[in-house]
């Protein structure tokens, strides 16, 4: 038995040794990680004092986040005797690799550099592009969240983004509502249009100025087409929107109109 004492002892140490390291690690990784938050959380609370734009400081902070956590690796790493030189170099290769795989992950990156320092949208700003259409919530390193108007979240990748047209309803102080409203034939178009114009510039949130817009678009077989367009701020899109469909509806009915019908042509036989 005492021929293994030696042994006994070398792998008691060892093992000691071994398992303060992990510990050693975790402590580390640990107080690492709470700092690398704090660093964060301080980073962006400071550049938003400096009213830097929201969206450069969420890119900001997720890219010095990441950062931050690979050169904690790395430490770690280092903490356990493994040479970090060539860890770095293999990263590296590594990343090269990972990086001719995922070329689509890349452009995304790219983009979103992009999209950043070109603004054609801003977090809070209602967007239509690469296929949705709402507010954008945050514009990530990789992908963007867009709310839909149904209040589904949609995540879309920033290189779609930024290859689509952009169409951006918030840039400009206000918005034109597009509706059209149908008109029998044996309504009288200037009629109609003298009593909506004061209905829908009664309805809340409609601009004065620009004032609302009722032309004769067109006619059909139905009679008369109306085009109605009152002016708001995009915040209140939605609700002009519905408002003045129902303003028409009731202006309509107040004043008697005859419900618009197929007018058929019947051969004389």
């Amino acid at each position: 038995m005492q021929q293994f004492e030696p042994q006994i002892t070398y792998w008691s140490q060892a093992l000691s040794g071994f398992g303060l390291r992990v510990l050693g690690a975790i402590v580390l990784w640990a107080i690492g990680r709470w700092l690398i938050t704090l660093g964060a959380r301080m980073l962006s609370r400071a550049l938003d004092r400096q009213k830097v734009e929201p969206t450069l400081v969420r890119y900001i902070a997720s890219l010095v986040t990441i950062t931050l956590n690979i050169i904690l690796l790395v430490a770690i790493l280092g903490y356990f005797g493994i040479e970090t030189t060539s860890f770095a170099a293999l990263l590296a290769g590594v990343g090269l690799a990972v990086g001719a795989a995922w070329g689509g992950l890349l452009s995304n990156f790219a983009a979103g550099a992009f999209l950043v320092i070109l603004r054609p949208f801003k977090v809070g700003d209602y967007v239509q592009a690469g296929g949705v259409e709402g507010t954008v919530k945050e514009i990530g390193l990789f992908g963007s969240t867009v709310v839909a108007p149904d209040n589904a979240v949609v995540l879309v990748g920033n290189a779609k983004l930024f290859a689509d047209n952009v169409r951006n309803y918030s840039m400009n102080p206000h918005r034109r509502v597009e509706l059209t409203a149908q008109l029998a034939h044996a309504v009288a178009p200037l009629d109609a249009i003298a009593r909506l114009k004061p209905a829908l510039a009664a309805i809340p949130n409609v601009l004065a100025d620009p004032a609302p817009d009722v032309e004769i678009l067109g006619f059909n077989e139905r009679g008369t087409l109306l085009a109605v367009r009152p002016h708001c701020h995009t915040d209140h899109y939605w609700q002009v929107f519905f408002d003045a469909n129902r303003k028409i509806a009731e202006t309509f009915s107040a004043a008697g109109y005859p419900v618009p019908e197929l007018a058929l042509r019947t051969r004389a036989g």
